[in-house]
């Protein structure tokens, strides 16, 4: 199949199909016009990226996620490692958001929201402001 049948087959735009061939995430075969011929295996690997990737794995933890998947000797524990270590990463983050959001909810409560040109939360970008104050 061409690279826009295997896009709507795996749910992977053909940009993306692209740029996981220059990181090696896949390789499809070549015909002799030279052109891109994808295997239902390479549509497989492509569903499987799109998952990892909605789960938002990022493409280091995708390409060793990939590898042990391919690899019939694995061991299930090295894939739960990644995935609780992903969880984690996740978990850390969540908690950078609320704080970035709880500094953002407290200057938009110090802000009066009125007529007027003053407003702390301009103030805070421009380094007048500290948002914990």
């Amino acid at each position: 199949m061409n690279i826009g049948e295997a896009a709507a087959a795996s749910g992977v735009s053909a940009k993306m199909i692209r740029h996981y061939e220059t990181l090696g995430l896949i390789t499809p075969l070549r015909r002799a016009n030279n052109y891109r011929a994808y295997t239902e295996q390479n549509v497989a690997v492509l569903r499987f990226i799109r998952h990892a990737r909605d789960l938002a794995f990022p493409l280091s933890e995708v390409k060793r996620l990939l590898a042990l998947w391919q690899n019939d000797g694995r061991q299930s524990a090295e894939v739960r490692r990644i995935a609780l270590g992903h969880v984690d990463a996740l978990e850390e983050k969540a908690r950078s958001l609320k704080a970035v959001a709880d500094s953002l909810r407290h200057l938009a409560q110090s802000c009066q929201g009125n007529a007027r040109p003053e407003c702390p939360i301009l103030d805070h970008m421009e380094g007048k402001v500290d948002a914990s104050a």
